[in-house]
């Protein structure tokens, strides 16, 4: 019985690399605006905020990119496998979603309110 195991860890670490970096380096560029709207005359507390919260975003993601492989079932067949990394893209995609939600919720609701 053939595993691809290892094409799927392969494919899957390559594609949500690329995806978490394009996403970050998005949001990074377009947060340092975002920030700036929320905190004005504030412009290195803004690079600053915004540069946290892109080490934050690349930390969790890759560690959960890498915690999820090591709960895969073994990959059998090649229809398998496409399935497999579907699922796991598109969790780790809502996550993506889902984080940048609270960031901007914890942003506007809560650190506009500090610094006034």
């Amino acid at each position: 019985m053939t595993h691809y195991n290892t094409i799927a860890y392969l494919l899957f670490l390559g594609l949500m690399s690329l995806v978490i970096v394009k996403i970050g380096r998005i949001c990074y560029d377009n947060g340092n605006i975002f920030v700036a709207t929320l905190i004005p005359d504030h412009k290195a507390l803004c690079l600053q905020i915004n540069k946290a919260l892109l080490t934050g975003y690349y930390l969790v993601n890759i560690g959960y990119c890498a915690i999820t492989i090591t709960n895969w079932q073994t990959i059998t067949t090649l229809s398998m496998l496409i399935e497999v990394i579907a699922i796991k893209a598109a969790t780790i995609l809502f996550l993506l979603a889902a984080l940048h939600y609270t960031n901007l919720f914890v942003l506007k609701n809560y650190v506009q309110k500090l610094i006034q």
